[in-house]
């Protein structure tokens, strides 16, 4: 009875109503633990198109651990394909599996599952940041509970984290989704194009998605020739319709320190990375399956949380995730250095992979599993 008790009363503040904050929270709400999710309510007011690729490790602990996500949520990849400015029709590399190698889903369409999930919890509530000063009262009146901060650029990140591992890589992406003829759609293609990396992530029969990340430092390209060059590279759609075009400068950060005193950061403020591995939202989804082993150590003990349990999530998250996020920085940096020599180095990959099937089995392990079954 004493230890049911202690662990009714434990209370975390998260900072950002995104999808990162709200996932979070849903995780510990699960774990009896009180939620209040603190959010500026002129941020994240825009909708978007962007879309999710979930590794199947980490879909199966959201079904299993968080929420059940209706199957017509998602969109289930099998095989990847990955192409050249120069290999035409040929791949350099093949990924496939009998089952699932990844699922894809829409930003707002699981954004908005979480949400209805969490308004039912009676351990949950959100509360509007109004000022400067309601960071600065949050945070002087919460010295006996533990901060996440999940929201980039606000008062905590400015004072307190300021000091980060970064690069600009240059580019920028530019997302949306094209309506197509009804075909039978599980295979992702990667194309390593000269302008940049092109992905067509297909989201069901009649939808696909594309992130194309483009060298702006080379090309300034609008809308329309965007437009233009995705129906060139396309070879397997009948395009119908696009939607609106978003774009955002990419860049690379990795945060120096995970947390300050009882304030730890969380998602995009712990390693924001390139999109051409898809793997920006399955690293947090890591992190949090850790964090919350952490939380369930505690909680076998009948402890209360503390400060304790945000150096425990650092020591086992951080080398590995700047570890991961270096590696897919290298080959940002490979096809980069590959375009400018029409792609002859990466011509030589498929005779490589084919007289070592274990390389392609590596490859596949790493993005589902990330770098702890190594």
């Amino acid at each position: 009875m004493f230890v049911v008790k202690i662990i009714s009363f434990m209370k975390i503040s998260i900072i950002g109503n995104n999808l990162t904050g709200l996932i979070l929270s849903k995780a510990l709400v699960n774990k009896n633990i009180n939620v209040k999710l603190f959010y500026n309510p002129k941020k994240n007011t825009k909708k978007t198109n962007r879309t999710i690729g979930i590794a199947k490790k980490n879909m199966d602990f959201i079904q299993s651990k968080l929420l059940k996500v209706p199957k017509f949520f998602f969109n289930t990849i099998n095989e990847i394909g990955i192409f050249t400015e120069n290999s035409k029709k040929s791949e350099i590399l093949n990924f496939n599996n009998e089952h699932e190698l990844f699922y894809l889903v829409k930003y707002e369409s699981f954004l908005n599952l979480i949400n209805k999930s969490l308004k039912k919890s009676k351990n949950f509530k959100f509360h509007k940041i109004k000022s400067y000063n309601s960071f600065k009262s949050m945070i002087n009146n919460c010295d006996e509970k533990i901060i996440i901060n999940c929201e980039n650029n606000n008062f905590i990140n400015t004072n307190f984290f300021s000091s980060n591992f970064s690069k600009d890589y240059k580019s920028e992406a530019f997302t949306f989704i094209f309506q197509h003829k009804s075909i039978k759609n599980n295979k992702a293609i990667q194309i390593f194009t000269k302008y940049g990396p092109l992905a067509f992530l297909p989201l069901s029969k009649t939808q696909t998605s594309v992130v194309f990340s483009v060298y702006k430092s080379k090309y300034k390209l609008d809308e329309k020739k965007i437009i233009t060059l995705v129906k060139y590279y396309n070879k397997k759609y009948t395009i119908n319709k696009f939607s609106n075009i978003e774009k955002v400068n990419l860049k690379f950060k990795s945060a120096r320190k995970y947390f300050y005193k009882n304030i730890l950061l969380f998602g995009d403020n712990l390693h924001q990375v390139h999109p051409l591995a898809g793997q920006g939202f399955n690293m947090t989804l890591r992190d949090l399956e850790i964090l919350m082993t952490e939380i369930d150590k505690l909680k076998k003990l009948g402890l209360p949380l503390n400060k304790n349990i945000l150096k425990n999530f650092e020591n086992k998250t951080k080398s590995n995730n700047f570890l991961y996020i270096s590696g897919i920085n290298i080959i940002e940096s490979f096809f980069k250095l590959d375009s400018q020599f029409k792609n002859s180095i990466s011509n030589l990959i498929p005779k490589l992979t084919k007289k070592n099937k274990y390389v392609k089995n590596l490859f596949i392990q790493i993005a589902d599993k990330g770098l702890r079954f190594l």
